[in-house]
């Protein structure tokens, strides 16, 4: 049943946020409950999600388990992804707080530092990633990356993805804390 209910998320969320690219961040700083990072990745964090090309297939669908934990200055976030085919990934991510709105990241298949930026309930993050295509080949791509925390549990996502200007895909994701 808990599955079920996952994918109806997932399916609404995806339907309420196409179109989204015109958006600003500011658009959302009025909205609740406002995005504390630290406070909501701390401890357990379970996600789903699906892949979608380009022409609105869906690729890949995935599951990941999140343990936040906190340091002085941010928070350590190690992300072990399961794969729809069983392919297994892990990324750990450093996230530092800047500023009150303002979050860099690092993390090792991420080039540079990621930039985000919150507002209210939302959080926009943007980096470039050397992504994994195929056994053999590796994809510079450019995220475009958005958060909406629901409430204390829940917090949607969707990133657009791109490689030499041109979309490729999206990504959609449902966290559940806790």
């Amino acid at each position: 049943m808990k599955r079920k209910w996952v994918l109806a998320a997932l399916m609404a969320g995806g339907l309420a946020l196409t179109g989204c690219s015109s958006q600003k961040l500011s658009d959302f700083s009025a909205r609740k409950p406002e995005l504390d990072l630290v406070r909501y990745f701390s401890g357990k964090t379970d996600a789903w999600g699906i892949f979608v090309d380009r022409f609105g297939n869906m690729r890949r669908t995935f599951k990941v388990e999140i343990t936040g934990t906190p340091t002085a200055d941010g928070i350590i976030l190690d992300e072990r992804f399961v794969y729809d085919d069983g392919e297994l990934q892990q990324r750990v991510w450093t996230l530092k707080k800047i500023a009150s709105d303002l979050y860099e990241g690092t993390a090792p298949d991420v080039i540079g530092i990621a930039k985000g930026r919150i507002a209210g309930n939302a959080l926009q993050w943007s980096y470039d990633v050397d992504l994994k295509v195929g056994e053999n080949s590796t994809w510079r791509v450019k995220f475009d990356d958005w958060m909406w925390l629901q409430d204390d549990r829940v917090m949607l996502n969707r990133a657009a993805i791109s490689r030499f200007g041109l979309e490729i895909g999206t990504v959609t994701i449902f966290f559940q804390h806790g």
